[in-house]
Parts: structure tokens; C-alpha cells; sequence
């Protein structure tokens, strides 16, 4: 959450953004050669490896229930998308083949599941149940944005040092903590430059959508049938500006505001993060049953509060040699508010840490950050950075910081901390950001479905209406989750999961507005 990834979707705690470099019909000069190169190579499709450590690590993915396997495939990208002469990079890509009819087939279905960071080929086995139905018309593709697992990872610390920088005070009280701080957030970027310095440049948000206009090429689609979550709405609004005639069928999920600045991001997060504790607050205490971690809802926030205050005095015990400090704690807290599955085991980690024991809490903290149960981090946090100080133009300085302090304090008492030092992450980034926000306008594209959920704690509601407001008239077409979470689909809520579906896979566009609870 703090200085580590910040999913903001740039998702799952932090924030971001970027802008188009090119106009369209600049970009169409320079496709042209693409197109001879690079645009008609034929992928080798494998069965898949188990992932590698830096996509996460793991098991080769189990076969689907028709029997099929899954297959990987790398593909060839420039490097450099301006000078597509000057080398290329890999690209890893995924598919499970469509079930049904081959008659009926409509295409392939690109996924992205945010971050950014996250890897898409070690996550879409691992969601895709829910995406079965979809699967009778579509092959369903992901891949690791360029910077992200095979994709040319950007490698920065390694995991001895990554240990330490999840673990280090991330809401510095004094001059002294301050520097410290600040020190770490320049060790860690200067890491990124020494081991990646030569792809840092190219790992944009632009760069991955137009690798995704080449992989649609490639997959041989006319247009790109898309479904973005979480940083992927980024990703996809960006794809729908710099290719509005190439978007085909597509929806975004837990929906990115295109219209912020990284402060206004974080700032949103703040609020969204409060609110989505003060619901679990609520909902614990409302049972029948006793809540174990405070009576009321202001209990709870006051207990917890507390908590994490005397964490930052005296870490307590927490996954051996590791100590449960305020950070990992409101990671941890952060990432169970990412799904209502997980509330139960923030009870049970609130619990347990209550009693010194902060095994719970720690787990949840290392799920957020990458790391796996043998202390191997993926690359997550490397590319989460990598791309949003990439994006990002604005470079704050820990005075910006202290003058935001009271704003970010009145949005979240117990987030809003942590957002505001977060904004320091960039600090000393190697590379130029590129803009204040994405520019997603995209006249003449093909309608796309925009889900905001009114629970959403990293992509707060209020997105939603923006990003269809940015799309331009006639292509945002917004439906209104009423839930819990990140996200909308993987909720398993029906009245979602019927528009999703009926307009993927027979284009019907549900009307404008409309809700599902």
C-alpha cells in the first residue's frame, strides 16, 4: 500500500497515470513497417510451464474441465515502439482455446487484471472458472505487460532487500524518520536503474497498448475484444484512444478515474480504502454473533487505530524472523479490503494481533506485496513502480507531502498516512514521467461496458462516471455495481455477470445506467 505497490490499480493502493505519445495517424506511419516485420509472425504454442518467480511462482496451470491445456506463447515486440528497427523484446503470452462451436467462435478475449504489475499469464488460470462461459466463443488470452514476469521483467531489489523495504516505517513521524525514508525510496530506485536502466524507458502504459494492437494483429482479429480490470480500464481506455476503429467488444472493471493526478488518485484511495473498513466495521458488528475486534463500528476504528499506533512503537512477532510492523499490518488490512472473501480473515488477523500475534495480518501483507510462503518475491513491485513513475509526470517532495498530511488525514484516519508518504515514490525515478493522466478520448470506437462498484476501495465508484465522461459521447456505456470489493465480475454477482456476457458474446449493449445489487 505505502511506497510498495501501489495497485491503484495503479490500482491496488497507490496511484498513476499516463498519456497517448502519438497521434493515431502518426502511430499508422509507423505500423506500416511493424506490419511487414512483425505483425505476421506465427507464435509456437506450448503447454504452459509453471510460472517463474517473477510472475509468482507456483504450478504449471491444471487442465481446463474439457480436458484442454493451456498454452503459452512468446511474442516478438519492438523495444523501442518509436524506433521499431532498434531491437525487440518478448512478450509472454497465454491461452485457453474456445470450447464451443467452432462456427460460433467470435475471436480472442484479451485480459489484463491490473496492477500494473501483475502478471497476466500466471493469473488467468487461476480465474479462469469464472470465465468459462465466455470460453464458448472466445479463446481466452493474457499476457505479462512488458516490464512484468518473462516480459522483459524490470528487476530492481532482491528479495533479502525487498524483505527490509516492505518492512520499514512508511509514515515517518520526525526529520529523521523522514530521511530514512526518503533514503529507501531512492536505494530501491536506484536498484531499478542499475538492473534495468536499459527497458525502464519503454515500459509505458502506451508501450503495452500498442503491444496489444501487435498481439491482436498477430492472434488475427480484426478488432481487439477486450476485458480490462482495475489498472487494465487504464490500459484498455488508452488502447481505445490511440485505436478507437480497432476496439471491438469490450469492458472495464473496477474502473481507473483517467481524469486524476497521481495526488488526486491517492487522495481518492484514501477515502475509498476508509470506506471499504469502515463497511467491514459495520458488517462485523452488525451479526448476531459477538465481533471479536470491537463492539461498534467506531470501536473497531478506534481499536485498530491503536493497534497500528503501537506497532509503530513495537513491531510484535509476526512470520519468524519477521516482525508485524504498523506497515505490514495496514498492507495487510488493505489487502483483505480488496475482496468481502477475505473480511473473515481480517477478523481473525485483527484477533490474533490483538494477542501479539500478527502471523495473520503478515500473510495477507506478503499476498499484497508478492511474496510467496519460500520469501521469493515476483516482480510486482519492480513493474508496479516502473509504470507509474513511467506515466506519471509529477514528482513530489516530502513538503508537498507534509502540506497534504491534514487532507489525506480527514479522508482516511487509518489510510491516510501511508497514500499521502506514498507519493514519494518517484522520487529520483530515473526516467521522465509523462503526463499528469491518460488521455483515453476515443471518438468512433465501438461501445464499451464501464462497471463501477460503490464499494471499491482501490478504484473508488466515482470512476466510473469518468471514465465514460472521458471516452466521449456515444462509447462509455456505465452500469453501477451495488457490492463489496474490487471489482465487479468476480463477484459472482448475476445481474453483472448476465450484462457482461450477453453483450460479449452476443453484443448486446445493456442501457445506460443501468444498477445491480
Amino acid at each position: 500500500m505505502p511506497n510498495p505497490p501501489r495497485i491503484r490499480a495503479k490500482a491496488l493502493a497507490g496511484a498513476a497515470v499516463l498519456v497517448a505519445l502519438a497521434t493515431v495517424t502518426g502511430c499508422a506511419g509507423r505500423f506500416v513497417v511493424i506490419k511487414g516485420e512483425l505483425s505476421s509472425q506465427k507464435l509456437n504454442w506450448r503447454d504452459c510451464p509453471a510460472p517463474s518467480p517473477s510472475e509468482g511462482g507456483g504450478n504449471a496451470p491444471s487442465p481446463l474441465p474439457n480436458g484442454d491445456r493451456w498454452q503459452c506463447a512468446t511474442m516478438k515486440a519492438p523495444r523501442n515502439w518509436d524506433d521499431p528497427a532498434g531491437g525487440t523484446i518478448d512478450i509472454a503470452l497465454i491461452r485457453a482455446k474456445a470450447s464451443g462451436d467452432p462456427g460460433k467462435r467470435i475471436g480472442s478475449l484479451i485480459f489484463n487484471f491490473g496492477g500494473p504489475g501483475g502478471s497476466g499469464v500466471s493469473t488467468l488460470p487461476a480465474f479462469a472458472p469464472d470465465y468459462e462461459t465466455l470460453r464458448t466463443r472466445y479463446d481466452l488470452v493474457s499476457f505479462d505487460p512488458r516490464g512484468v514476469g518473462r516480459s522483459a521483467g524490470v528487476k530492481c531489489e532482491d528479495d533479502r532487500q525487498l524483505d527490509a523495504y516492505f518492512q520499514q516505517d512508511a509514515t515517518p513521524d520526525d526529520a529523521a524518520e523522514q530521511r530514512t525514508f526518503l533514503n529507501n525510496t531512492r536505494q530501491f530506485n536506484n536498484a531499478c536503474r542499475a538492473h534495468s536502466g536499459t527497458i525502464l524507458p519503454y515500459v509505458r502504459t502506451t508501450d503495452a497498448a500498442r503491444d496489444m494492437d501487435l498481439m491482436r494483429q498477430v492472434l488475427g482479429d480484426d478488432t481487439m475484444h477486450y476485458f480490462g480490470i482495475s489498472y487494465g480500464t487504464e490500459l484498455g481506455g488508452v488502447y481505445a484512444h490511440l485505436f478507437p476503429r480497432r476496439v471491438g467488444r469490450a469492458v472495464f472493471d473496477a474502473v481507473v478515474d483517467p481524469t486524476q493526478t497521481p495526488e488526486q488518485v491517492s487522495l481518492g484511495q484514501a477515502r475509498g480504502f476508509q470506506l471499504a473498513f469502515d463497511n467491514y466495521a459495520r458488517d462485523c458488528t452488525s451479526k448476531s454473533t459477538a465481533c471479536p475486534v470491537g463492539s461498534t463500528p467506531q470501536d473497531v476504528r478506534k481499536r485498530i487505530s491503536a493497534l497500528l499506533e503501537d506497532l509503530d512503537r513495537a513491531p510484535i512477532s509476526g512470520i519468524p524472523p519477521r516482525r508485524l510492523t504498523q506497515t505490514a499490518a495496514t498492507n495487510g488490512i488493505a489487502q483483505a479490503l480488496y475482496s468481502k472473501s477475505l473480511w473473515p480473515y481480517l477478523t481473525q488477523g485483527l484477533q490474533q494481533a490483538y494477542a501479539g500475534d500478527g502471523k495473520v495480518l503478515m500473510l495477507l501483507s506478503d499476498a499484497l506485496n508478492g511474496r510467496d510462503a519460500d520469501g521469493r518475491y515476483s516482480n510486482l513491485a519492480a513493474a508496479n513502480v516502473s509504470v507509474n513513475c513511467g506515466d506519471e509526470k509529477p514528482r513530489y517532495t516530502a513538503a508537498d507531502v507534509r502540506a497534504r498530511l491534514p487532507q489525506f488525514r480527514a479522508a482516511s484516519p487509518l489510510f491516510g498516512d501511508f497514500l499521502a508518504w506514498g507519493m514519494l515514490t518517484c522520487v529520483h525515478w530515473p526516467v521522465a514521467g509523462a503526463a499528469d493522466h491518460p488521455d483515453v478520448s476515443a471518438p468512433g470506437a465501438a461501445p464499451i461496458l464501464v462497471i463501477g462498484n460503490t464499494g471499491d476501495p482501490a478504484t473508488p465508484y466515482q470512476g466510473a462516471r469518468r471514465m465514460v465522461d472521458a471516452l466521449g459521447k456515444g462509447v462509455g456505456v456505465e452500469l453501477t455495481y451495488r457490492g463489496q470489493g474490487h471489482g465487479a465480475y468476480d463477484s459472482k454477482n448475476t445481474c453483472v455477470q448476465s450484462a457482461v456476457n450477453s453483450y460479449l458474446l452476443d453484443g448486446k449493449v445493456p442501457a445506460a445506467g443501468t444498477v445491480c445489487s
